[in-house]
């Protein structure tokens, strides 16, 4: 039973710069930069046939391409941090392929997202990480300058059942444009 999800990649120069913002954070386990993603609709655990029918419809989806803006440094978890992550601007061309994602999943059964969606790359995922420490770290690399990247095709990934991070496999890529 694959575990699947959509994601835009992240190209491989954008990945080394972003793995530099790496260390200096206790409790922080750093995602490898070759697993750099940014998640555009987890799927789940899904059977072979509807994995089959996420494919078909994903196939559908007519879009042209667009540019990515990363523009800063934050943390999902409030009190109790649990990533650090690489914002993405929330631009129409971004927003309304995630939504039209989202139309298409429920229109073969799988169950709505129940989380908003909030583009980001995930750097690092937190464990006993004190907000004093996260607010430490993210003070100390306020020198993030905003980064862009053309979206050319976004990625059905696969990943394997764990706590996050990797490795994901490309199990279909669809072209923008």
């Amino acid at each position: 039973m694959p575990r699947l999800f959509t994601g835009l990649e992240i190209p491989s120069d954008l990945a080394l710069d972003l793995s530099a913002l790496r260390g200096g954070l206790s409790g922080a386990r750093w995602i490898d930069s070759e697993n750099y993603h940014l998640t555009l609709r987890f799927i789940g655990d899904i059977d072979d046939a509807t994995a089959r029918d996420v494919s078909g419809a994903l196939e559908q989806i007519k879009r042209r391409p667009f540019t990515v803006t990363l523009e800063g440094l934050d943390f999902f978890g409030g009190d109790r941090p649990r990533a650090i992550i690489a914002k993405a601007k929330p631009a129409a061309p971004l927003v309304e392929l995630q939504a039209e994602q989202e139309r298409l999943m429920r229109r073969i059964g799988i169950p709505p997202e129940q989380r908003k969606f909030t583009p980001h790359v995930t750097l690092a995922r937190l464990r006993d990480a004190s907000a004093a420490a996260v607010a430490a770290y993210l003070a100390a690399r306020g020198f993030f300058s905003s980064r862009r990247f053309e979206a050319t095709r976004f990625v059905l990934f696969s990943s394997r059942a764990s706590t996050g991070g990797g490795p994901y496999v490309v199990e279909a890529a669809y072209p923008l444009g």
